[in-house]
């Protein structure tokens, strides 16, 4: 994150000016000198997929996480999703188990999440990196403002996208999405300590009914094998 740094494609355009403000560069200078100081995950080169996979102009749901996964080679970026080869998380695991009694989707084998990025579905993360082992470490030292303006960028796109909220954390984010043009649907964090509530939700075809209803097609959520 030095001086030269860009957004990936379109997204420059819509958050280019974020790069003047005071908080960015407190920002930069925190990341790099814990890259420095401490393992940090994701690496450096994946801190942005969520925006590289999923151009501003294809946006059509919004999926939000709170804190990359902080175990060694899990984040690459995307929130919920795992790098190739990497065990599933618990919430991962609770999400294939209600992916599958909700639409019937097989459960893969792996739980890297890129099909859904790669059709729109921008998998963000509140706060877009961590110290090795050490949850929400990088929580508060301004990745926050960056994610609130991408919310609230995609929020005043013209077409209208869905925004899925689970958690209170993610939920509380509801207050910077006009929801009269776009759908909105929340629920429980899957967990293990919100799961109960999770399961039989059925998120993904309560988005892809909202999707439909706005003339945008459906999520495809069945992950392929690699």
């Amino acid at each position: 994150m030095d001086g030269s740094f860009r957004f990936p494609g379109d997204w420059h355009e819509k958050l280019g000016g974020e790069l003047d403000k005071p908080y960015w560069k407190a920002l930069a200078q925190f990341v790099n000198k814990e890259r420095k100081e401490h393992q940090v995950f994701p690496p450096a080169d994946d801190v942005f997929n969520a925006l590289k996979y999923t151009a501003f102009a294809d946006v059509r749901v919004l999926l939000l996480g709170q804190d990359p996964y902080h175990d060694d080679g899990q984040a690459h970026g995307l929130c919920f999703s795992v790098q190739p080869g990497v065990k599933q998380p618990p919430s991962l695991k609770n999400i294939f188990k209600e992916l599958h009694d909700d639409l019937g989707c097989k459960i893969p084998d792996h739980g890297y999440l890129e099909h859904w990025a790669r059709q729109g579905v921008l998998m963000l993360n509140a706060v877009l990196t961590v110290r090795a082992h050490e949850p929400n470490s990088h929580e508060g030292k301004g990745w926050e403002k960056l994610t609130d303006e991408i919310i609230r960028v995609v929020s005043a796109k013209t077409e209208p996208v869905v925004f899925l909220l689970w958690g209170g954390y993610a939920r509380k984010k509801a207050k910077l999405v006009d929801t009269k043009k776009h759908g909105l649907v929340e629920g429980a964090h899957p967990s293990p300590l919100s799961v109960k509530k999770f399961m039989g939700s059925k998120p993904f075809s309560t988005v892809n009914a909202e999707l439909r209803k706005r003339g945008r097609g459906e999520i495809d959520w069945q992950v392929p094998p690699l």
